[in-house]
């Protein structure tokens, strides 16, 4: 049986661990003490006047939602008893933390995952990947309902400007021509490319895909046609058709196959019917994992570009390498790349590769930062001989791509090297500095208003749980303030929450923080506070002063008649009392 509807008993958004204040990892005797504990300070019989006694009945719900997964109105043998039956309480119909099935299906899915219907049929002695196994089967039909209206468009947009007249002019040429004192610059190429998915099944899949070029006045373009099936969990194959204009009609087929977990081989055979005759071709590739962060491949194809080509990419948190070797015809080649990532909030990542062999040699360098959540743009300087000086934009914009080679010279010229360098730095700086931080900041101002908008009826309510808790609290934070005087123990003298601006006036913080003195003290125990790696949002008393913000935790307190003062971010864990925390006196 589902639970009602009922807007007093809306938790999907708790924490479970956060409002019993454990650690995820917490042991079932951890988890039943907290529980014990907040049910005997949450329990309805010890409040006579009525309005109290009605918050504290929420409260005592939610306690018993997060630990047993059913309020009193389903009590079982290990429940806190209560005289009489709570009013308006839902059932729900499987246990959560204390159940260790259940507490499995909780911390892979949420909250979510234990309102799927088909957990009560399922063996309840499984492993936490076999529940994953089952959730996935659970959803299945879900999602092949939700397959037929998906697709994922991609495509790529490339514009290849001619600007050699920058640096490879003769002044003296143009000198009598009409306009010949500006340099000539013009677009010489373009790409385009589009594809998109068509989910049949849910197995099967059709892409369509085409492309259009022109390169000084001529070009040409292609369509294709692919079908892919996942034969198994371990492989997949596709057949793919396509004509053109230029190349002809082409068949291929692709396979992929997990020969072991560490290592995988894709194969590849087609045939194009050009005007000269029917052209096959072949190529076989194999990978394998050599460790955690390192692929090794080994690929030869065989056709109009035979080639043999072995390669090693080692891929980290802060950098990629990587080191290939080709041997074919025509070309045949040794290349060096390596991008380190900067671990800050715009990815950025700069980049280095070295490429030579019998077409000459190729030195890039560049960089490459995400501007916005959807927008990462990059910057690429490729010089060589005899391919010159090329500047290379990059915009990647969700799944749509936009290319811009600039071509600036044929010449390995250094006023060349150094514009292209220069140039976008300080264009980039520039178009950062007055276009793009202003834009993400409003933009990121107007999310933040429409989510405080949207939340706002959810915040006044926890607003609301939040106080009902603290009355709540006010006769077991006497005692325990009372029994920590007397052994000079732990007492909070103010706790705030929230986010705490410092070059702003007092009455502006406020607005941003709330007080938790009271919840803090009430969830010492023998002179210590412990708060585990989780927002402090969900602990009883709390409550979301400013949605959608960075907040933190600040506490005064005294212990052993000491003054202490401790800020901890909103996710860090925090134990108090602490040596550290001490406030050194002036004198």
């Amino acid at each position: 049986m589902a639970a009602p509807e009922d807007e007093d008993f809306e938790f999907n958004n708790q924490d479970y661990y956060s409002l019993l204040n454990v650690r995820k990892e917490a042991t079932l005797e951890e988890l039943k003490a907290s529980y014990r504990r907040l049910c005997m300070l949450y329990h309805p019989d010890k409040h006579r006047d009525p309005e109290l006694k009605r918050q504290a009945e929420q409260l005592f719900n939610q306690v018993h939602q997060a630990y047993e997964g059913r309020t009193s109105c389903s009590p079982n043998q290990n429940s806190v008893k209560i005289s009489r039956p709570l009013q308006n309480c839902p059932l729900v119909p499987v246990l959560v933390l204390s159940d260790a099935h259940s507490r499995a299906i909780y911390d892979l899915f949420g909250k979510k995952g234990l309102e799927v219907e088909g957990w009560e049929i399922v063996e309840r002695k499984r492993t936490p990947a076999e529940i994953r196994e089952e959730y996935e089967r659970l959803q299945r039909e879900r999602e092949e309902r939700r397959l037929q209206q998906r697709t994922n468009p991609k495509g790529t947009i490339s514009v290849g400007v001619d600007a050699t007249d920058l640096f490879d002019r003769y002044d003296e040429d143009f000198e009598e021509l009409p306009g010949g004192g500006f340099p000539h610059i013009e677009i010489n190429k373009m790409h385009i490319s589009q594809s998109i998915e068509a989910p049949l099944t849910n197995n099967d899949t059709a892409m369509l895909s085409g492309s259009l070029s022109t390169h000084n006045g001529s070009g040409g373009g292609n369509i294709n046609v692919t079908v892919r099936r996942v034969v198994s969990a371990k492989g997949w194959g596709e057949v793919e058709f396509g004509a053109g204009d230029i190349l002809g009609p082409l068949i291929g087929l692709k396979m992929f196959r997990n020969i072991t977990p560490r290592c995988f081989l894709t194969a590849q055979c087609g045939l194009q019917f050009s005007p000269r005759g029917p052209r096959p071709s072949c190529s076989l590739m194999t990978a394998r994992h050599l460790d955690q962060n390192t692929m090794g491949y080994l690929q030869w194809r065989w056709g109009p570009t035979s080639a043999m080509t072995t390669s090693l990419v080692r891929d980290t948190k802060s950098s990629h390498f990587t080191l290939a070797l080709q041997l074919g015809v025509p070309h045949s080649y040794l290349m060096m790349s390596y991008q380190y990532k900067f671990q800050d909030e715009d990815q950025t990542k700069v980049k280095g590769s070295l490429k030579t062999g019998w077409f000459g040699t190729v030195v890039e360098y560049g960089a490459e930062r995400k501007i916005s959540r959807h927008s990462v743009l990059s910057a690429t300087v490729s010089m060589g001989v005899p391919q010159g000086v090329t500047l290379k934009i990059r915009l990647a914009r969700a799944s749509q791509t936009y290319l811009f080679p600039i071509h600036l010279t044929d010449q390995l010229l250094p006023s060349a090297v150094f514009y292209a360098t220069v140039g976008p730095l300080v264009v980039y700086m520039a178009i950062h500095r007055l276009i793009i931080v202003p834009y993400t900041q409003a933009q990121k101002e107007q999310e933040l208003e429409l989510q405080r908008k949207s939340s706002a009826t959810d915040i006044a309510k926890k607003k609301q749980e939040a106080e009902s808790a603290v009355l709540l609290m006010q006769e077991s934070v006497r005692r325990i303030v009372e029994a920590e005087e007397s052994k000079m123990g732990l007492i909070i003298l103010n706790a705030w929450y929230g986010k705490f601006v410092s070059d702003t006036s007092q009455k502006q913080e406020k607005a941003r923080v709330i007080d938790v003195t009271v919840p803090l003290q009430c969830l010492v125990k023998d002179s210590k506070l412990i708060l585990t790696e989780a927002s402090k949002v969900g602990l009883p008393g709390f409550y979301d002063p400013c949605v959608g913000e960075d907040k933190s935790l600040k506490l005064l307190y005294q212990f052993r008649g000491v003054m202490h003062q401790v800020i901890s971010a909103d996710n860090e864990p925090l134990r108090i009392p602490k040596q550290s925390h001490r406030i050194e006196s002036e004198s």
